[in-house]
């Protein structure tokens, strides 16, 4: 490990605001380090091409930022947990502050979610968010629950989410009370999250897609259409 690599890796990052500007976009994703990544996520830093390590590391800074305030998150700590070391953390995101950024991102969520004609968006969304979890075991939209009622830097969560989920939202719908309804689509995408998390076992995650849009997508595109 570098001496640079060793001092970002090391535990006192500073309980500084990550700034907005560094969310990675699409465009710059693969040059800041998270596009796809071919590490093992084994530890070793080697990157032969499984396509795990990313998500591990994404994952275990998920867990790491929602459990704990940001002062007291270690790229160690979440390297431990990931299974890689901490100098590809900081290869593949540059430091606690890139890798908090990527974590607050939804942007590549509402590309998913949001890309279809109005008349048929809620069942897409509905078909979207499911196919994500279980290709992904993880959710595009929940972790934003992490940051209620906290005051901390995870209050970037709600920033973001507002400014690239419900925002964005909003600016497709038509007719009246745009704003509110982008709100409650998203308190529905939530909440449907949160039963495929909380019934792991249950009717909801072992029924199909398209069941689920069958069901759900309805009260959705009402919304959608006001």
């Amino acid at each position: 490990m570098t001496a640079q690599a060793e001092a970002a890796a090391a535990a006192p990052e500073g309980p500084g605001r990550p700034r907005p500007a560094t969310v990675p976009t699409p465009a710059t994703a693969s040059a800041s380090g998270t596009g796809t990544d071919t590490s093992t996520g084994t530890g070793t830093g080697t990157e032969p091409s499984t396509g795990t390590g990313r998500d591990a590391i994404l994952r275990a800074a998920q867990r790491a930022f929602a459990l704990r305030p940001y002062a007291e998150v270690t790229l160690r700590g979440i390297a431990a947990d990931a299974g890689v070391s901490a100098s590809l953390i900081v290869k593949r995101f540059g430091g606690k502050e890139q890798l908090f950024a990527a974590v607050a991102d939804f942007g590549p969520a509402a590309d998913a979610l949001f890309t279809a004609p109005l008349p048929e968006l809620g069942r897409h969304m509905v078909r979207t968010l499911v196919g994500q979890r279980r290709a992904q075991q993880g959710d595009p939209l929940l972790r934003v629950v992490f940051s209620l009622g906290i005051s901390d830097e995870r209050s970037l969560l709600r920033d973001r989410f507002q400014e690239q989920i419900t925002d964005r939202l909003a600016t497709l719908l038509t007719g009246p009370d745009a704003t509110l309804r982008a709100e409650l689509i998203a308190a529905q995408l939530i909440g449907l999250g949160a039963t495929l998390s909380i019934h792991r076992t249950g009717a909801t995650s072992q029924a199909p897609p398209e069941r689920l849009a069958d069901l759900y997508a309805p009260a959705l595109q009402q919304l959608i259409e006001g």
